[in-house]
């Protein structure tokens, strides 16, 4: 049996946030105008119930796009922030990229693997999925290429799902307790999606990782059979903020 490394993750926040209205009706250009969304998150400070779907106080704007049970937790690297500000010239508050879970230290994509199960307080939660970026991060901090930064980056942040429901508080570190997956760094997974388009053998191997999420298998096996386009991005990437 592969032994599991020693890794423990301290949170920098432990954040929720709701859909709310965001921009001015009436802007002059479609990045600036009015659109839902539950992407500023405000940081919790003491413990709440994390359920099969969402942390307490938590909710999605877009169902059909965001959430789920693959989808229940949003995490970010906070060693990521300092590349981010500045790119984008200015300071980012926890939180900033709509994550539930900002993390602190240096961990990033390259550290951990699709199917890694952690403890979380009384809870228990697992990788899933890398995140795809889409346009809404562009629209919360008016720069438009924001998303495809994220993507080219690698630097993308993951989701979790919850095995394990139970109170969750910011003080709480994700403790690893199992790397079933060890040859599915969320790095890697991010590199067959977006760099490796073509080679689909390794489409074909990421879809059959048992613990990916169905949203990303999906995409995947529709490579694979060729139901689905190998570039396929842009709609996500640019959504709103296309003019």
């Amino acid at each position: 049996m592969t032994s599991v490394p020693a890794l423990t993750l301290p949170l920098a926040a432990l954040l929720v946030g709701r859909p709310e209205s965001l921009g001015t009706p009436d802007a002059p250009t479609q990045l600036a105008r009015t659109w839902v969304s539950a992407i500023r998150k405000t940081a919790v400070q003491d413990a709440i119930w994390l359920d099969a779907l969402n942390l307490e106080g938590d909710a999605q704007a877009h169902p059909k796009v965001h959430g789920g049970p693959d989808q229940a937790l949003c995490v970010y690297p906070g060693g990521h922030y300092p590349h981010w500000a500045e790119r984008l010239g200015h300071a980012l508050p926890p939180g900033s990229f709509g994550e539930n879970l900002t993390l602190a230290g240096p961990a990033t994509e390259h550290d951990v693997c699709i199917g890694d199960v952690f403890r979380l307080g009384e809870a228990v939660v697992q990788i899933t999925q890398p995140r795809s970026p889409c346009y809404q991060l562009g629209l919360r901090w008016q720069q438009p290429l924001l998303p495809k930064w994220l993507q080219d980056s690698g630097r993308t942040g993951w989701y979790m799902r919850v095995l394990q429901p139970g109170h969750v508080a910011p003080t709480d570190s994700l403790q690893l307790t199992q790397r079933p997956y060890p040859e599915w760094p969320v790095a890697r997974a991010n590199s067959v999606k977006y760099e490796l388009r073509d080679d689909l053998t390794l489409s074909a191997a990421l879809a059959a990782c048992p613990a990916l999420g169905q949203q990303w298998r999906s995409k995947m096996l529709g490579r694979v059979s060729g139901a689905l386009p190998l570039y396929d991005d842009a709609n996500r990437l640019q959504g709103l903020n296309a003019e």
